[in-house]
């Protein structure tokens, strides 16, 4: 039997406060966990496009280190056939307790030498290894906390650990604009100006990228 007429606006007021106590639930917990990335994106943001205004000075600290004998035998030993390959575990550990730089690049190897890059957000860095005498020495760059905060809005050089918490992140804030949309749609009736408001969000930068863009 189908249920009463009577009824069924009571069961659709009961879906519909299903469906916006789920919503505001999403919404709540996914701008909880997007809000500290939000707040950091959006000032990188606003620092990227005045990249050229707020530029740092680049602060350069060189280094020397000698490696042992039994080390640089173990070096030599590791020479790939190929010009490029990571360093061997044990010159790994040597190379990051005597250079404040991350050696688990692939490194550049040559009959004379081998250098290893170390790119870093808001910096540069390499080590450079003579194969003869065993002479180690570094170079590390740092273009300050802007230039750092930037390079971790663009996941530059920043590790498999970041890029993973920027695709966390982007999901977070697609879960937060979705469920959003659908609180809009919600409460529209109640607020006239919600499609303006949202028409006008996509009218603006369309209109300057057709525009203004070329």
């Amino acid at each position: 039997m189908h249920a009463p007429p009577s009824s069924r606006p009571a069961t659709r007021k009961s879906r519909k406060a299903f469906w916006l106590k789920q919503l505001h639930m999403w919404h709540w917990m996914s701008s909880a966990v997007s809000l500290i990335g939000l707040l950091l994106f959006a000032i990188t943001g606003f620092t990227l496009n005045h990249a050229a205004d707020i530029e740092g000075t680049p602060v350069v600290t060189q280094g020397s280190a000698q490696m042992p004998p039994a080390l640089l035998a173990r070096l030599k030993a590791a020479a790939p056939a190929a010009e490029k390959a990571p360093l061997p575990p044990a010159i790994i550990e040597w190379v990051e307790s005597s250079f404040p730089v991350r050696a688990s690049a692939e490194a550049e190897w040559s009959a004379d030498e081998v250098y290893l890059p170390a790119p870093r957000p808001g910096g540069d860095a390499w080590v450079a290894i003579d194969l003869a005498t065993g002479a180690a020495s570094s170079e590390v760059t740092s273009r300050g906390w802007i230039s750092y905060l930037n390079d971790l809005h663009k996941g530059r050089n920043s590790g498999g650990e970041w890029s993973l918490f920027i695709d966390i992140f982007a999901f977070a804030c697609l879960v937060f604009a979705i469920t959003g949309l659908f609180l809009l749609q919600l409460h529209s009736a109640k607020r006239k100006s919600t499609w303006p408001l949202v028409g006008l969000g996509l009218a603006i930068p369309a209109a300057i990228a057709i525009i203004f863009i070329h």
